[in-house]
């Protein structure tokens, strides 16, 4: 069952998304928070502020505002892309912050790692 509501979530993302549009966030980032952090010993309160903020963080990928526009030769930046992953939005950062013992910092570092061996 997820910690937070839509409204919680729409309340710290400007987004065009609905209560509705948001609900698929939500459940993504409940499974994600709840399995990632079972054996973390976080106290509820901040289980579900990680949630919060990832499922914003979801739904700024489906729907980047944007910062500024140019007509001539078309160009566009969009408000808080600075990375890849969590880094990627201003709301995967306070992810990261929220989750001190580095839970998703640690997933997130070991899907770039590569192991190179070599066979004699």
């Amino acid at each position: 069952m997820a910690r937070v509501t839509s409204s919680e979530v729409l309340a710290i993302i400007d987004t065009t998304l609905t209560s509705d549009d948001i609900d698929p966030f939500i459940t993504a980032a409940n499974l994600v928070v709840t399995d990632m952090t079972a054996d973390a010993g976080y106290g509820a309160s901040l289980l579900k502020e990680i949630e919060r903020w990832l499922a914003a963080h979801l739904a700024a990928i489906r729907d980047p505002r944007v910062k500024s526009e140019s007509i001539e030769e078309s160009s566009q930046a969009f408000h808080g892309l600075s990375g890849m992953g969590l880094e990627h939005t201003p709301y995967g950062q306070q992810v990261l912050v929220l989750d001190y013992k580095g839970f998703f910092a640690e997933a997130q570092n070991a899907k770039t790692r590569a192991d190179v061996r070599a066979i004699a």
